[in-house]
């Protein structure tokens, strides 16, 4: 699913990408972030299962956002810039 698609499908649920982002725990500028990947990228399936998803039940007059509202489940932490893994390696002796 390309990100216009993506977003049509946010639009037929009723969300903006921040309110998606939310209730998903996930950052708004990770999902915006997919728009500024080449043309012929997809959005990550997942995502677009879940908006596909969110779309049906809204127009099937089905309540999806208090049931995700209640997930214990932690936001997405934002990267630090260059720190990617755990600790740095030490020198290794050879």
């Amino acid at each position: 699913m390309k990100y216009n698609e993506f977003k049509n499908y946010l639009n037929k649920s009723g969300l903006s990408i921040n309110e998606f982002a939310y209730l998903i725990k996930a950052n708004p500028k990770s999902i915006t972030n997919l728009a500024c990947k080449d043309k012929e990228y997809d959005v990550p399936k997942h995502l677009s299962v879940i908006a596909t998803l969110m779309a049906e039940m809204s127009m099937h007059g089905i309540d999806f956002k208090g049931p995700l509202e209640e997930l214990s489940i932690h936001h997405q932490k934002c990267r630090i810039k260059g720190k990617f893994g755990g600790d740095k390696q030490g020198v290794l002796e050879l």
